[in-house]
């Protein structure tokens, strides 16, 4: 009895997990038909709602200013937008911080989470998998004595929260692991282990 019930809880609660992020982005998403003039809005138009039109209608948005601002026009118009930002005391400092990060994480020339690594922490005797993320900079790096990296490492089972820290290069173990594989290794507590690399010491031995 007890067997088939575990049996059907690692069935369900996998599904049941997806289901619910699925239905949380989803609806998160939806919320773009706000924008859209009432009277053109499928309750309007038909009576009832349609799930993940408004995802459709974001994910068509966000290709739509890509497609834009691809050309010298669209280029132009963001570069005004900015200027216009960049005048609003309050706003002109979250926004070039918030752009600051997604050129980084988003952009295809950009170095962050690029790499898993292996670092000491929250003490030399235990380890923990982090992300590069780059190296110190500003006035930080003129304290800093010796060659440091800067890494993300993220919280289990949320990885979306976590701690910024620069350590020494000499300290940090670059990994033969994806950063995909990382994430899982991470969410799961270690659960789903990834494949097994043999290290350079047993490589080739039979």
């Amino acid at each position: 009895m007890r067997k088939y019930f575990i049996t059907g809880l690692l069935i369900l609660v996998p599904l049941a997990i997806t289901a619910w992020v699925l239905n949380l982005v989803i609806s998160t998403m939806d919320q773009s038909l706000l924008f859209v003039p009432l009277r053109w809005q499928p309750r309007t138009l038909i009576g009832f709602d349609i799930p993940g039109l408004g995802t459709m209608l974001t994910v068509l948005i966000v290709f739509l200013t890509g497609l834009l601002t691809n050309n010298l026009v669209g280029n132009y118009v963001v570069r005004l937008w900015e200027r216009l930002l960049q005048r609003i005391p309050i706003v002109n400092s979250l926004y070039s911080s918030v752009k600051q990060v997604s050129d980084t994480l988003f952009s295809s020339s950009g170095n962050a989470f690029r790499k898993a690594v292996l670092v000491p922490y929250p003490h030399r005797d235990s380890w923990t998998i982090a992300f590069l993320t780059g190296a110190p900079g500003g006035d930080v790096k003129n304290h800093l004595v010796g060659d440091y990296v800067s890494v993300y490492v993220p919280t289990t089972p949320n990885p979306t929260s976590g701690f910024f820290l620069m350590m020494a290069k000499e300290n940090v173990v670059e990994l033969d692991m994806s950063v995909d594989a990382a994430l899982k290794y991470i969410v799961s507590m270690g659960v789903v282990a990834p494949d097994y690399v043999p290290g350079a010491e047993t490589a080739g031995k039979p």
